[in-house]
């Protein structure tokens, strides 16, 4: 197992709709979203088996909604990852929308699901 020798690096890649985490120039992990209006629906989150266990997930969403707050949206926590980071961090509860049938039922409309 390599140690992790540089500070993971968020940001937002909009054209493909996620936040991705990198490890050494790698791509180590992502949350994906879509927008809808002034709410951004995050639905899924994961990290690669090859990073796994050095909390990337975190620091990710945790950079990711921070974003979102920078940026005047709220959040919509679909991912079950989303959602159980926001329980353990009530900093973001005032910009936290809940989901509802009809966010999802947009977000699969959205998703072509």
């Amino acid at each position: 197992m390599t140690e992790q020798t540089t500070t993971p690096v968020v940001r937002r890649v909009d054209d493909r709709h996620r936040y991705e985490i990198l490890v050494d120039g790698e791509r180590a992990g992502l949350t994906a979203y879509r927008d809808r209006g002034e709410q951004r629906v995050f639905f899924h989150t994961e990290v690669d088996d090859a990073f796994a266990g050095q909390g990337l997930a975190s620091i990710l969403v945790q950079e990711a909604l921070t974003d979102v707050r920078a940026s005047g949206m709220r959040i919509v926590p679909v991912c079950p990852y989303v959602a159980k980071f926001l329980k353990k961090h009530e900093e973001f509860a005032d910009l936290t929308d809940p989901v509802t049938p009809e966010a999802l039922r947009w977000l699969d409309g959205v998703l072509g699901r």
